[in-house]
């Protein structure tokens, strides 16, 4: 039987060794290396990459190495299964023997070749069958362009026929009553690093994948026609999608046509069925699946039985490849601009044929990432008009899924389904897809899965259903997150958050404890950002933008990054060494956003501040130190251009703001799980993980600390929560993002987003001017502070310890005033609950507003953040001590619950 884990791992060694020896064969072969050459210069010119040939020539390495393995693998499995009449490579039991044997036969008739050729050989007699010859074709598989060395070739033969010293028993087995081949899915996620975060290789759960299909093959049947009927993934993957859509397509044909031979039903289900991925040894990975698949299901024993079954999978690039349909036609030469380049690994007659058609249902999971590629960046941003600042892949696939769909024009309209980052209804990349594209198509359904335990998506997710036709009705059908997963469920499909998804999600029933579901207003969907949240937030967050008279943006001049050095490790280093080395700087903290805590800055290093200086030789230690560097220094790209074609000097900062590095600013932690803002006087450098916040020339302290306190209030945790993305919490062993804690979620607070926090017509001055004193005054008691003073006496610690411990505790006493203050200010609550002399009167109006909240479902628990009033509270996690005993700033009794 075959043990998937121990092939993963062992695979996985036999690949870096491979890949070790691809490398030697490149610098060893002219020849190879010549052709490599050739290939990438094609690639470069048609704009296809912008990668150096190095780095482009490394992934031809990683493919090749793949290639190897996958190709032996494949007959590997044909061998202990019986599927070609003697094992050619290894096997159980006599297996071995009976390989070695033709091993020996082979060489006695070709005794000038070695065992790469002898694999090339096994590759070539098991490509003679019809059914697995696109598979071993070898104008397109690497193993025919990249030869293995001799030594190499054979360390591949033994590795297949090891066998366990304890047992004798083959240690790759691949015998499998049932022809499973699910260990192929694991292999083709996790084979190689390099691969899966260059393609974000992920694959689909069997349980969601049902559900897209259910949602949009299904119905697609029943509007065309099983006959007519074609299913999509342009994002196949190793081939989740389309194994499920063969299955229900059979079991369609066994129910239309019951009297139709077997083969025949199967022929027509693959007919139907089509499938595109980039990664060249996914589409192979899948291809051999389905092949699988249809052996079962025919009861064909061997290969030789098999017909030649017709395959619709193709490796290429979806964004690039095939027609534009409903754009204007600009003739041949626009055709074959599009079709300017093609790899070895690809076959352009196929991808024209299979991208050259629209389907009645387009689903599939498109990969996550960014382009990291300039050129490819380039290339997706001139076509697809959604691309937006730095997109994510997700976004021009989604524009993507509805042009490979038929349109509505002389027939019923095309079902797509799309399970996807959701970080497009946040970030400013998705403004374009959800403003200027989605409001033309026919949104049915958008399903909040970020809550769901679903194994390998770490990434916060949404599924999307749609038809390829103007929109239908005025409202959309959503499925809000409240909660997420409380535990890791045995069985994935069985989650309480999947299952309160598939139980409301056409139920008229409107709400549990995990999700809740609504028809939602389609122009709502018109604006960005999107909010998923359920229960009363959406009430609460309109409530809010009632309220506002202003926005931060009315009144700052620039929120963003105010440096970027580009290199850390030469610029930041610890205070100590900062005093000893290059005190003739200009001295500056540098601040990263997980220092920016409780309305104050941590313990920071020091940052060298070159750009105030006109001659870098005028200080010894610094030129000495920044010398070793400059090579790395003057390289540093910024927007794919280096500092010398920017016109700046090669031991500058990367990048600067004049603006943002003088004067008083207000900093925040740019990803965090709470908002966390801080004044600033002037003096500190904030890094790209802390951008900041600049007001206008106008603007006093006075007008700081109000909007500070705004900032730093629950009711901004609460709307930032509702604008921002949640980029989730842990990851488990299986790649699930968890959520059991619904503080544990972090959050991408971005500058952009930050512009329209609605600001209230009156501002806590007062209040916040008292936090920010706690904080300065607390800050002086911390260790990075005490430094200086040591030793102390274990009299003194204990002292500076009680007073932190007490400012600590004002700190927090007094969020919990600002707070309540701004629950008045923004309207949600009609009373003044802050302190006014009476804390029976602010107490019995406090529990009178939680007890409201709480019957309308409205509790920490759920993460609405409007009960829970604490941020630092909640950030140190222990019960206010006793709040209302402690002291006010001015020595006056302090009165909360």
């Amino acid at each position: 039987m075959i043990d998937a884990r121990r092939l993963l791992a062992d695979s996985q060694g036999q690949q870096k060794k491979l890949e070790k020896d691809l490398r030697e064969q490149i610098a060893m072969l002219p020849e190879l290396k010549k052709s490599l050459e050739a290939d990438y210069k094609a690639a470069r010119d048609a704009a296809r990459t912008a990668e150096t040939f190095s780095s482009w020539c490394e992934e031809q390495i990683t493919q090749a190495a793949v290639a190897w393995l996958l190709s032996s693998v494949f007959l590997r499995f044909c061998e202990d299964n019986r599927l070609i009449p003697a094992p050619l490579l290894a096997g159980p039991g006599e297996g071995n023997r009976q390989a070695r044997d033709a091993a020996r036969e082979y060489f006695s008739a070709h005794p000038t070749e070695n065992e790469r050729h002898y694999l090339e050989h096994c590759f070539n007699v098991l490509g003679q069958y019809p059914a697995v010859a696109g598979l071993y074709d070898a104008a397109h598989n690497p193993v025919f362009r990249m030869p293995l060395s001799y030594d190499a070739a054979k360390v591949l033969v033994e590795f297949w026929q090891r066998v366990d010293p304890d047992s004798g028993a083959l240690v790759h087995d691949f015998t499998d009553p049932e022809m499973n081949t699910r260990f192929l899915g694991d292999l083709y996620q996790d084979l190689s690093e390099s691969a899966r975060k260059r393609y974000a290789l992920l694959q689909t759960p069997e349980f969601v994948e049902e559900f897209i299909l259910e949602r949009t093959l299904e119905p697609a049947i029943q509007t065309f026609g099983i006959e007519a009927v074609r299913m999509i993934d342009p994002t196949c993957g190793s081939g989740h999608f389309l194994l499920g859509s063969f299955h229900r397509l059979l079991s369609h044909w066994e129910k239309t046509a019951p009297g139709l031979d077997i083969r025949e039903r199967v022929m027509r289900a693959l007919g139907a069925v089509h499938g595109v991925d980039l990664n060249p040894f996914a589409g192979a990975i899948a291809r051999f699946r389905l092949l699988v698949a249809a052996l079962k299901a025919t009861d064909i024993k061997t290969l030789k039985e098999a017909p030649g079954w017709k395959f619709n999978i193709a490796a290429g690039d979806s964004l690039l490849h095939g027609r534009r349909f409903g754009e204007l036609d600009l003739g041949g030469d626009d055709l074959e601009q599009r079709f300017a380049h093609f790899y070895a690994a690809e076959d352009r007659a196929e991808i024209e044929r299979i991208l050259g058609q629209q389907y009645h249902a387009v689903v599939g999971n498109p990969p996550y990432i960014t382009v990291k590629d300039r050129a490819l960046n380039q290339l997706y941003r001139q076509k697809y008009q959604s691309c937006h600042m730095k997109y994510s892949l997700g976004v021009p696939f989604t524009e993507r899924f509805f042009q490979l769909s038929l349109s509505a024009s002389n027939h019923p309209a095309g079902y797509v389904g799309l399970i996807v980052t959701n970080s497009f209804m946040k970030r400013e990349f998705g403004k374009k897809l959800i403003e200027e594209y989605l409001p033309r198509q026919d949104l049915t359904h958008v399903i909040d899965t970020s809550g769901a335990y679903i194994p390998g998506h770490g990434t916060p997710t949404v599924i999307l259903f749609a038809r390829h036709r103007q929109p239908i009705g005025e409202t959309v059908r959503a499925v809000l997150g409240i909660r997420g997963e409380p535990s890791t469920p045995s069985d994935a499909a069985q989650g309480q958050v999947w299952i309160s998804i598939l139980d409301l999600v056409d139920s008229r029933s409107n709400q549990n404890g995990f999700v809740s579901a609504a028809d939602i207003p389609r122009v709502r969907l018109g604006i960005h950002p999107w909010s998923m949240q359920g229960g009363v937030a959406p009430t609460v967050l309109q409530a809010i933008a009632d309220r506002a008279t202003q926005y931060l943006q009315d009144h700052a001049t620039g929120i963003g990054v105010g440096a970027l050095t580009g290199e850390d490790d030469v610029f930041v280093v610890p205070r100590s060494v900062y005093q000893r080395g290059f005190a003739k700087l200009t001295p500056k903290s540098f601040v990263e956003g997980d220092t920016i805590r409780d309305w104050g800055v941590g313990e920071t290093q020091s940052a060298l501040y070159p750009l105030d200086l006109t001659n870098i030789e005028g200080i010894p230690n610094f030129y000495r130190h920044a010398w070793k560097f400059r090579t790395t220094l003057g390289t540093n790209l910024y927007f794919g251009e280096t500092k010398g074609q920017r016109g700046i000097r090669w031991f500058d900062f990367t990048y600067w703001s004049a603006k943002k590095l003088t004067g008083a600013s207000i900093g925040f932690a740019f990803v965090a799980t709470h908002n966390h803002f801080v004044l600033d006087r002037g003096g500190k450098v904030f890094n790209r993980t802390a951008p900041v916040i600049k007001l206008t020339n106008s603007s006093d302290e006075e007008v700081h600390l109000g909007l500070l306190g705004l900032l730093n209030s629950s009711i901004a945790c609460f709307w930032m929560k509702q604008t921002f993305q949640n980029r989730g919490s842990t990851i488990d062993a299986k790649g699930a993002r968890q959520t059991t804690v619904d503080f544990e979620n972090f959050y991408e607070f971005t500058g952009t987003g930050l512009q329209r926090f609605p600001l209230a017509e009156e501002r806590p001055v007062a209040i916040g001017r008292a936090l920010d004193q706690l904080a300065q005054q607390r800050a002086a008691t911390l260790p990075s502070a005490l430094s200086n003073r040591l030793p102390l006496s274990r009299d003194e610690l204990d002292a500076v310890h009680e007073r932190a411990d007490l400012l600590l505790r004002q700190l927090i006493a007094w969020q919990e005033e600002l707070d309540w203050w701004c629950y008045r200010a923004y309207g949600l609550s009609e009373d003044d609950l802050t302190y006014s002399g009476h804390p029976t009167r602010a107490q019995a109006g406090r529990a009178r507003i939680r007890d409201r909240a709480r019957a309308k479902g409205c509790s920490r628990r759920d993460g609405n953040d409007l009960v829970p009033t604490s941020r630092i509270h909640s950030h140190h996690r222990h019960p206010c001590p006793l709040a209302h005993r402690l002291p006010r700033a001015d020595g006056a009794p302090y009165g909360v619950d």
